[in-house]
């Protein structure tokens, strides 16, 4: 493996782990804000056992998803310094931003959650965890508006005096509508994460006949809860589709393994077995329509397929041998017109030039064959995404059917009557995060080959470092990382096997964590 396909491996290991504790954090710290909001309007202790007691539990994920989330943003600087050197200026924004939300308000916040039991007012109190609710989601907002970015990049241009991309609209890049819908679906699967966690360790609970009355409050929250969020990750992934199709459509025509254009509506395939080299899915089982009516909301539209966006691509490739040629023109003569009219006609597309570089160090002298590789590069793993987004679909459906279940259940009462559900319920436990893994893995391998989509191609943006030091820190990630997740695995178990009678303090098991972490 090269440097490249090291740097991504690691990225996208510690990415995932990381993930792990960030959906948890963002369902439980809403589902908290509701249980203690019972609390205070009614007064009944209960409900303040149980939000001490998930909120030991959200204590010791936030602290993991802390000090996995560190990580990450120091490999910017170490395994992707061209990366940071070309978009640092648009890229850099959001992630500041992000780190003061996550550092100071709801790191701030969350001590005063655990500290303020016995200093605070019921509702001064109250306030402080909708805080922590608030700025857990902040910090996703922010970490989703640089992702977004990276999908579709607006709000910015390149400078070719200066050699880098630059903001040119930060209202454009804030309101991105892909960074927009990715929020809002990312932060509903972490919603479900949440409920799906409570679900599965109250039923835990009522199955070993242990702590009932926590038991079957928090199941009534979390099946109502996750219901509204499992409905709601199904409404707004359509609108992910609807906006990867404005300017993804490569991404689209993978997901779907459509190969060839097709006459409007196009079909959505349920069943395939999509063959990359010979540009054909063999086997195929579709429903008429649906993919056209999801990704276009018409009957008159087209999705492209693979082979035609190829053709396009082809096009952009030779127009962005145009722009390389004329910067070329202008880094040697900055009062060259002609050259800077034809560089800003043409400078859209010169990203698709940079392709080039995989295959030829002279990009201006690219051979047609050359030109062609560059275009079918722009196809990414085609079966991977195929089957990601059918998995994660049908975890999707599993929860909206679970989760009603659940709630029809609880409304009338009967949460222990039908125990194999309970334990359909424990079985459950891993399903959202294996689902938000593999929606990442979606979003993120379908953007192959680029770093940023259309601008910047993955294989330019590592750093200029050996392969082994990568091999080296890779290792050292997989075992500092095995450690963590043994240490979360041990607090969080303890901590379940404890229950609410006799916890230990919020306090202690963060501070636990936390020194783990360090």
């Amino acid at each position: 493996m090269d440097v490249v396909e090291l740097s991504r491996l690691q990225f996208g290991l510690t990415a995932m782990y990381h993930f792990l504790f960030v959906p948890l954090t963002l369902g439980l710290s809403v589902l908290l804000a509701i249980m203690e909001s019972i609390f205070v309007t009614t007064g009944r202790t209960v409900w303040r056992d149980m939000t001490k007691f998930w909120g030991t539990l959200f204590g010791i994920n936030f602290a993991m998803g802390v000090a996995t989330g560190i990580t990450m943003e120091f490999q910017f600087g170490t395994n992707w310094a061209y990366y940071s050197h070309y978009v640092g200026d648009v890229f850099g924004a959001p992630l500041a931003i992000e780190g003061l939300m996550a550092f100071f308000l709801e790191a701030t916040f969350v001590g005063l959650f655990f500290f303020g039991w016995e200093r605070l007012s019921r509702v001064q109190h109250l306030g402080v965890t909708c805080m922590v609710a608030l700025g857990s989601n902040l910090s996703a907002l922010w970490i989703l508006i640089a992702n977004g970015w990276m999908q579709n990049p607006v709000g910015s241009a390149f400078n070719v005096e200066t050699m880098r991309m630059e903001v040119t609209d930060f209202a454009a890049v804030l309101f991105n509508p892909v960074a927009q819908a990715k929020f809002v679906h990312t932060v509903s699967a972490g919603y479900v994460t949440g409920a799906m966690f409570v679900l599965s360790v109250s039923a835990l609970y009522l199955l070993a006949g242990r702590h009932r009355g926590l038991a079957i409050r928090s199941m009534t929250v979390a099946a109502s809860f996750g219901l509204a969020a499992a409905l709601s990750v199904v409404v707004l992934g359509d609108e992910s589709g609807y906006t990867a199709d404005q300017n993804q459509r490569m991404k689209i025509a993978a997901i779907e393994a459509e190969w060839n254009t097709e006459p409007a509506p196009a079909a959505f395939t349920v069943f395939g077995l999509p063959d990359q080299n010979g540009h054909e899915t063999r086997y195929p089982v579709r429903i008429p329509w649906l993919l056209g009516l999801i990704v276009t909301r018409s009957v008159g539209d087209k999705v492209a397929g693979i082979n035609d966006l190829v053709a396009q691509n082809r096009t952009r490739v030779e127009s962005g041998i145009i722009a390389y040629k004329s910067m070329l023109a202008l880094r040697a003569d900055r009062t060259n017109t002609e050259a800077r009219t034809i560089f800003a006609a043409h400078v859209s597309d010169l990203g698709y030039a940079l392709l080039l570089k995989r295959h030829t160090p002279d990009i201006v002298a690219a051979t047609p064959a050359q030109i062609d590789a560059a275009a079918w590069d722009t196809v990414p793993a085609v079966a991977p995404l195929f089957w990601s987004f059918r998995i994660m679909v049908g975890l999707g459906v599993f929860f909206i059917v679970l989760f009603a279940a659940m709630f029809a259940l609880a409304s009338a009462r009967r949460l222990e009557r039908h125990r194999w559900l309970l334990r359909v319920c424990v079985a459950s436990l891993p399903l959202p995060w294996i689902a938000a893994e593999l929606g990442w893995y979606v979003a993120e391998g379908g953007r192959q080959p680029w770093t940023i989509d259309g601008v910047l191609p993955t294989f330019l943006s590592v750093s200029d470092i050996p392969a082994s030091d990568v091999e080296i820190s890779l290792i050292g990630f997989v075992v500092f990382y095995s450690a963590l997740l043994i240490v979360e695995l041990f607090l969080m178990v303890r901590t379940i096997r404890r229950g609410p009678d006799a916890p230990a303090p919020a306090t202690t098991q963060a501070a636990a964590a936390l020194r783990a972490a360090e």
